[in-house]
């Protein structure tokens, strides 16, 4: 992995940010921190109209304000589709087939960047595998965004590192350029499988942690917790995507820490709710946001029965959120097994 060196390429534009929650807000502002304007699609018009009015999104990261004289809005993907060159995923990964239905326009000659950290249902694949096999996105035209990254605290111009993943690494810098600023630093990489399916599994993780908060477990078993889903980790990717990497770099360990132990975590505050008595659907109704890590659990089950990688804390989160077995009972059994 390298460094880059701020600066955009004119090859990228125009540039579009597809999502309106919180991460989609932060990511336009790293963009237009870059660039002179950005399309934003949006799928409800009264959002936008809001947005117009306020100068900011009515529901996510209110406090950041935005030059909308910058933004061209529309609630019509094909309106994006067709007028960008690159295209900026960043709705939750349940959603994704809903939204893509409605294109009319090719999409294989894009540039296609996914911040999803999710896997889409049914189809069983991260975001750049399923724009590969149902768009025919090729290789060197997809990018996925990774690392360690709070939408709240790029919002606050927190220092921050993220990771382009792309099977072109100078694309990638191109791409790393794009949200290179003083507070966002960059890397490439070519892991791009590695880098989705991490994040994925940090979601999951981050739930486990989260159960183990609700039930009283202190930080020594939490820090355990968290190294054996580091290993855990390791395991699968090898199995799944056997290339030379680190996984200590912050786009697999940094992210898997921040979303394990920081507040700001949607999945860590699910996980907690569980491990104190709430129900699936009443954590779900209580939560505004969603938590990507109840669908990635059942997904990366269904997976792995493929690869058959032991996997004892995923194996754990499904059992609690699908089998309904007790927190308490499905922990205590994973502490047998954790070292």
């Amino acid at each position: 992995m390298e460094e880059n060196v701020p600066g955009i390429d004119s090859s990228l534009a125009p540039v579009a940010v597809i999502g309106s929650g919180s991460w989609a807000t932060a990511i336009a502002k790293m963009v237009l921190e870059c660039v002179p304007s950005i399309y934003w699609y949006m799928r409800r018009p009264e959002t936008i109209e809001d947005f117009k009015r306020l100068e900011h999104n009515p529901s996510y990261l209110t406090s950041l304000r935005f030059d909308t004289s910058r933004i061209t809005f529309t609630s019509d993907l094909n309106e994006v589709a067709n007028a960008c060159r690159t295209l900026i995923f960043v709705t939750p990964s349940p959603y994704l087939k809903n939204h893509l239905r409605k294109l009319r326009v090719r999409i294989s000659n894009k540039i296609i960047v996914t911040a999803i950290k999710g896997i889409v249902p049914d189809d069983n694949l991260v975001c750049s595998e399923y724009f590969r096999q149902v768009y025919n996105v090729p290789d060197d035209n997809l990018a996925v965004l990774g690392g360690p990254s709070h939408a709240e605290e790029v919002a606050l111009g927190r220092l921050t590192y993220l990771t382009v993943g792309c099977a072109d690494l100078e694309r990638a810098q191109l791409l790393a350029n794009m949200i290179t600023s003083d507070y966002v630093k960059t890397k490439t990489s070519a892991d791009v499988i590695g880098i989705e399916y991490a994040s994925v599994l940090k979601n999951v993780y981050a739930i486990a942690v989260g159960i183990c908060n609700g039930l009283k477990y202190g930080d020594n078993f939490q820090s355990v917790l968290m190294a054996n889903a580091a290993q855990e980790m390791n395991r699968f990717l090898r199995a799944v995507y056997p290339i030379e990497r680190n996984i200590y770099d912050s786009v697999y360990l940094g992210d898997l820490l921040v979303t394990g132990y920081s507040n700001f975590s949607r999945n860590r505050v699910f996980g907690t709710m569980i491990g104190r008595g709430y129900s699936v659907k009443s954590a779900q109704m209580e939560m505004e946001m969603i938590a990507e890590g109840y669908y990635g659990t059942k997904c990366m089950k269904y997976i792995n029965e493929h690869y058959h990688v032991n996997m004892p804390i995923l194996d754990t989160v499904y059992n609690i959120l699908y089998e309904r077995i007790s927190p308490k009972i499905e922990i205590k059994l994973l502490t047998e097994s954790l070292r």
